[in-house]
Order: structure tokens, then C-alpha cells, then sequence
């Protein structure tokens, strides 16, 4: 557009210095629009490609980690990822095919122990050497509360949208969007157009401080006028939802009317890996995995202005493929240097590697369960959230062992919660019990939450993942007896920053709850220091009836496997 209008420009004062525009200039101005538009038009005869990567999920990983692979029904380590070997990919990309548009879909800020010793402004410099062309807050974009929040986004170059966080103005008025709703990219005259949505169950899935002063809306709220918005006021040829709802809700809302208008869901939140796009009834859903393992490529060919054609890949960034970028490695190694001792200090070892992928029980939880019976053994049964962030560890050092440093502790943990107690009947943990399995296998997608099945120590849980809401629990046993829906047993947890005093683990109406002296990465610390080298192979206190304990995904009812 802007050389256009210099050709304008240009020609209004050649046509005046011979004397054409004095006759009748609104004539001249109509006739070289005629021609701009005529150029225009021959230009977009052409067919021409261009390129839509993202990235999401990638938790603060700097680096390149084992990343775990599920093929021929078995786990397959490779080293991908980490921001150098990133850029490296994305420079080739670019150039290549210089008609690209880079974004990344949240969770940006938090996840390493880089990003909480920084409270995530190390990240701003390596995010802005990547040239990122748009950015979409994630859940744990709130990590450091609304103005960190603000701050850290509104630093970075690229702009950013969201079309569902508002400012809270007190007693649930909503005020102006946080962020713009949506963003244009104009490429040859032809407009794409990105809506943004993250996830309105914030407050519910995470500490609810984080996100205090900012209200949430179910993008269906205003997902039909948005749409309607870039089609017909902006006439974009092509609409894209930049979304953190996770795979389920993405699904979801692609079902519904509201989203009639949308050509792809380019998804984050729950980590999955999605290969080929999932079809839906008014939108193409994609999910391209965590932690910089891999970056979608959505490629689409126009022609005489419409979209004639679209594929989709999930590229991998292999470590060994793509070599460090140099300048990125220099830009990481000073930022990471102040932290650098603390951050690869080896705090123990452990036998088997560590994993948090199966939607029932992993390693990497066993071991939180197993250090925090070690400090508070006292209690009747143990609870860990269904976290699935953090990559693999499954490379020994020279013992033979894989070693846990402290930085990877900030990896499995990036909240150093305090640990709590209190005791709650049984009937209320069959409650909870059915309310945390309906969150992760209920029929009605737009019921699930991200996170995977709760895990637990000193309870044994049988249940039928796909069965009836409520009705999933088949048998509990504490120690060694049943559940007795009368009794009273004590329980250990974490806090979450902004619960009410009698919720733990988002039990609600708990007893005689406190906290005690430990914060979870003490714990960790101690156990580890006692008890290296440790196997934490998980004890199958989960039992599902109905689908295999290497349940990778809680997606159902669609063509799509996590691998």
C-alpha cells in the first residue's frame, strides 16, 4: 500500500507539471486509481504462498532437552527444542520463504527458574531477537500478577491480542480489553485476519490472585462479531482464531455456530501434538506440542484474492538438525549467567527417567508424592496437582544416574507452593474425586480444564474414565480400607496463592486447615539430598478400567493421537 500511494503521489505531480490535472483533476485522481486497482488486481492474479508458524507453550526452556516420543507403543527420547536451535530453523525459514508470519500463543513467561529469578524479563530480549509478528497471553502469562503481566507483554515489539480479558472495574464491571481484539496482516492486498482468545477459567485453574483485576468471557460471547468484523467490514480473505483454551474447548468452539467464518484454531495450552488438522464443523483445529519441541507450519495459497489452498505440518525442531544460532546462544548465555551456578546445581539423581506426559500417573509426579510422604508422613493421603508441563529428563551423567538439578526443580515446580493440611471427610473426597475426573474426561468438551487426573499417595482409586458424570468412581481405599464417607481423614497439598482458608486442592470446606513450615521445593531439596538416587516408578494408585494407563491425551471422539 505505501508504494502505492508514493506512485500516487508521484504521478499527481508529473500529470500537474504537464498541465493535466488543472483541466479536471478529480478526473486524473480517478483514473490512477482505476490504474492502482487494475495493478492490484493483476498482482493478486498470481498465485503466491505464504507461511503462518507457531510456537506455544514453551515454558521458558532455553535450552535443548530430551523430549519424549510415544512410537510403536513405547517411549522414544530425542534432544529438540531450545531457542538457539529455534532461531536457527526460523532464519533458514525466513529465508526461504520470506512471505512468513511467526507467532506464539502464551505461556511465554513462565515455567524455569530463569524466568521467577527474572520474574520473566529475561525473556523480553530473547522473544524480540526472534522477530515474532504477534503474540496471544497464555494462562500462565498472570504468573506474576496483572502489572508484571502488562509490563512483560507490553515490552516485547510485536503486538499482541486478545479479544476476552477486561479490566476489572469492581463488583464485576467490566472495563476496555486488556489487549486488541484482533490483528491484520496485509500481504500483496490480500488481509488475514487473527482473533485471540485465552482461557476465561483462569481464576478456577490457577492461584485466583495471579489474575486478580481482570475479568474473563467465553470467547463465544463475542466470537460471531469479531468474525463478522474482519470478513465483511475489513473483507480479510482468510480468518484465523490465535487461541490458549487447550485442545478440548478448541474443539469445542470450532463445533459452534459462533465460530462459522474461522478457517483454523491455532491452539495451545494443553501440550498436545497435533498432526494433521482436525476437522470440525466451521473450523480446522491445531495444537503444535510444548516447550519449543516443534512449530506449526500452516501454509496457504492465494489466488486472484482468495485462499485456494491450505496445508498443515508440525515441524520438529531436532537439536541436531538445527544448530545453535551463535548469536542466540550469546544472548541466552548472558542472561542466564548471574543464575547460572544455582540453576545447574545437581540437588540428586534418579534411576528412571523423568516424565510427566500419561494422563494418569508419571514419574516425575511420583517423585513430588514420594518426597512429600518422606517430610509429612503423618498425613493419611498425599496430593499433587495434574500438571502437564515440564520437559523429560531421561540423559545420565557420568554415575550412570540422571541427575535433578536444582533449575530442573524450578521445571517440574515453577510455583514454590507452601505445603498445607487439613482433613476432609470422605464423602467429600468422593465428591472431588468425581468433580477432578469429570474435569479431564467429561463428554461435554467445554467441561474439561487442561490439567490430567490429580495424583495422590496413601489412596488407591478405581474408575471408569469415560463413565457417567459422577458415577466414575468404582472403589477407594485409604491404607488398606475402604472409604468410609463418615470419617475424617488428613490430607496434604499445597497452597494456591488466593484460596479461601478452608480449600486445598481445590477441596472445598476442608477442616482445621494450616500451613506448615515447608514450601514444596524444600521438600524437594531434602528428599533428594536424603534419599539419592531415586526410582520413583509410579505406584498405580490411578487404576482406569476402561482405557491403558499410557493414555497420552484426554481428547475423544476425534481422528487424533498423541505421539
Amino acid at each position: 500500500m505505501q508504494h502505492n500511494r508514493r506512485e500516487f503521489i508521484k504521478t499527481i505531480g508529473i500529470t500537474a507539471g504537464a498541465g493535466i490535472v488543472s483541466g479536471n483533476p478529480l478526473s486524473a485522481i480517478a483514473s490512477h486509481q482505476e490504474n492502482i486497482n487494475k495493478m492490484a488486481s493483476e498482482n493478486n492474479s498470481e498465485p503466491f504462498t505464504i507461511s503462518i508458524l507457531q510456537t506455544t507453550d514453551v515454558h521458558c526452556q532455553v535450552h535443548p532437552h530430551d523430549e519424549l516420543f510415544w512410537e510403536n507403543n513405547q517411549k522414544v527420547y530425542r534432544k529438540t527444542g531450545g531457542y538457539a536451535h529455534l532461531s536457527t530453523y526460523l532464519k533458514q525459514f525466513r529465508r526461504k520463504y520470506p512471505n512468513t508470519f511467526l507467532i506464539d500463543t502464551g505461556d511465554m513467561f513462565q515455567g524455569s527458574e530463569l524466568s521467577v529469578k527474572t520474574t520473566g524479563k529475561a525473556f523480553v530480549p530473547i522473544l524480540d531477537a526472534l522477530n515474532y509478528d504477534l503474540y496471544l497471553p497464555g494462562n500462565w502469562e498472570v504468573i506474576y500478577y496483572k502489572k508484571n503481566m502488562q509490563t512483560l507483554l507490553g515490552s516485547l515489539k510485536a503486538p499482541k491480542v486478545c479479544a476476552n480479558m477486561y479490566h476489572d472495574l469492581g463488583e464485576g464491571k467490566k472495563g476496555e480489553l486488556v489487549f486488541p481484539p484482533y490483528y491484520i496482516w496485509t500481504i500483496n492486498n490480500v488481509k488475514i485476519g487473527f482473533i485471540g482468545y485465552t482461557d476465561p477459567l483462569v481464576p478456577i485453574r490457577q492461584s485466583p490472585n495471579y489474575s486478580k483485576g481482570i475479568i474473563y468471557t467465553k470467547p463465544e460471547e463475542n466470537l460471531a462479531h469479531y468474525v463478522d468484523v474482519l470478513r465483511n467490514q475489513e473483507q480479510c480473505a482468510y480468518v484465523l482464531m490465535v487461541a490458549h483454551l487447550g485442545l478440548s474447548q478448541q474443539i469445542h468452539l470450532a463445533n459452534l455456530k459462533e465460530c462459522e467464518g474461522v478457517n483454523y484454531i491455532l491452539g495451545g495450552d494443553t501440550h498436545e501434538r497435533v498432526r494433521v488438522p482436525i476437522e470440525c464443523k466451521y473450523a480446522k483445529v491445531v495444537e503444535p506440542g510444548a516447550f519449543g519441541s516443534f512449530v506449526g507450519k500452516l501454509d496457504v495459497t492465494i489466488e486472484n484474492g482468495k485462499v485456494v489452498k491450505d496445508e498443515y505440518e508440525l515441524v520438529e525442531i531436532s537439536a541436531e538438525k538445527y544448530k545453535a544460532d551463535k548469536d542466540m546462544q550469546v544472548l541466552i548465555k548472558n542472561l542466564e549467567q548471574p543464575f547460572l551456578t544455582d540453576i545447574n546445581k545437581i540437588i540428586g539423581y534418579s534411576t528412571v527417567p523423568l516424565y510427566r506426559y500419561f494422563v494418569i500417573e508419571n514419574t516425575i509426579d511420583t517423585l513430588i508424592l514420594n518426597a512429600l510422604r518422606w517430610q509429612i508422613n503423618s498425613v493419611d493421603v498425599v496430593l499433587s496437582n495434574g500438571f502437564r508441563f515440564c520437559p523429560p529428563r531421561s540423559t545420565p551423567d557420568s554415575t550412570g544416574n540422571i541427575p535433578i538439578t536444582s533449575g530442573f526443580i524450578f521445571d517440574m515446580l515453577p510455583v514454590d507452593s507452601v505445603v498445607r493440611t487439613a482433613k476432609a471427610s470422605g464423602k467429600q473426597l468422593k465428591d472431588w474425586l468425581e468433580k477432578e475426573l469429570n474435569n479431564v474426561f467429561a463428554k461435554d468438551a467445554s467441561e474439561r480444564f487442561g490439567g490430567w487426573v490429580i495424583k495422590f499417595n496413601g489412596m488407591k482409586v478405581t474408575f471408569n474414565a469415560f463413565g457417567e458424570k459422577g458415577q466414575r468412581v468404582q472403589h477407594v481405599e485409604i491404607g488398606s480400607e475402604v472409604l468410609n464417607m463418615e470419617k475424617m481423614y488428613t490430607l496434604c497439598a499445597c497452597e494456591r496463592d488466593g484460596d479461601p482458608a478452608d480449600m486445598l486442592c481445590r477441596i472445598k470446606g476442608v477442616k482445621e486447615a494450616k500451613n506448615t513450615s515447608f514450601t514444596l521445593h524444600q521438600v524437594m531439596k531434602s528428599y533428594l539430598t536424603a534419599n539419592s538416587p531415586v526410582t520413583p516408578i509410579p505406584q498405580k494408585n490411578a487404576i482406569a478400567l476402561d482405557v491403558p494407563d499410557t493414555l497420552l491425551t484426554q481428547v475423544s471422539g476425534v481422528d487424533y493421537q498423541f505421539r
